[in-house]
């Protein structure tokens, strides 16, 4: 057998051996992890399968806290769907309220309106009636005065109503051949009122050069404003 020969068999049976070391690898993992191991792929095998199942893990462990928090949104979703129909019916209790509140509003304007006409109409029927009851007094006072002054003798010169005198209004004045008689007619009169007849006679007397004989008349003359007359010498007429 010459070289040539012998490399042949040689080749022959490395390529022989090659294809049987494939098959092996494929078919047998007995072998195949042998191998592994010698040439040190049995560690990387095992820390690529421990890769493997520590990324399932992971994974499934994600898909839990994945359904975990889905379910968390899913509520809080639940929860806000419910805080906005809340609110929805919140806020069109918040207009019914605030249309009531403008018809209020009206209806108190309008009530107010009413109550400063009708206080007003008061007010001029209030003077209106009081300016008559005055008048009305004032007849009354004269005829009394008038009997009274006959009887006491004295002779009536001038009698004017709402005189005025100095600056100041009377009533009613009736001035005779001996006094003066100064009348200061309200319904329901008070001590200011008595204040301002006291203020009156000083007046009068200067222009006059006469006695001045105050009078109060009145329909509703309380005791206490009766009395401070009478303690000012002013004569009370009650009616």
């Amino acid at each position: 057998m010459n070289e040539v020969t012998i490399i042949m068999v040689l080749t022959l049976s490395l390529i022989e051996l090659k294809e049987k070391i494939l098959r092996l690898l494929r078919e047998d993992e007995e072998f195949r992890l042998a191998v592994a191991g010698l040439i040190g792929l049995d560690v990387i095998l095992s820390e690529l399968r421990k890769l493997r199942e520590d990324f399932h893990y992971f994974m499934k462990e994600q898909e839990k806290r994945w359904e975990e928090n889905n379910k968390r949104w899913e509520e809080n979703n639940k929860r806000w769907e419910e805080n906005w129909r809340r609110w929805e019916e919140n806020t069109k209790r918040w207009e019914e309220a605030y249309k009531r509140f403008e018809v209020i509003e009206k209806t108190l304007l309008e009530h107010s309106m009413l109550l400063r006409n009708l206080e007003k109409r008061v007010s001029r029927v209030e003077l209106e009636v009081g300016a008559l009851s005055e008048i009305t007094l004032t007849r009354y006072i004269w005829d009394d005065l008038r009997e009274e002054l006959r009887l006491r003798g004295e002779e009536v010169i001038a009698r004017v109503r709402n005189a005025k005198v100095n600056g100041y209004e009377v009533d009613l004045l009736v001035e005779t051949n001996k006094n003066i008689y100064i009348v200061e007619v309200k319904v329901k009169p008070t001590r200011k009122h008595i204040d301002n007849l006291l203020k009156k006679i000083k007046a009068i007397q200067e222009k006059y050069k006469k006695p001045v004989i105050p009078i109060l008349a009145g329909t509703m003359i309380g005791n206490d404003v009766e009395r401070y007359a009478e303690s000012r010498n002013i004569k009370i007429y009650k009616y």
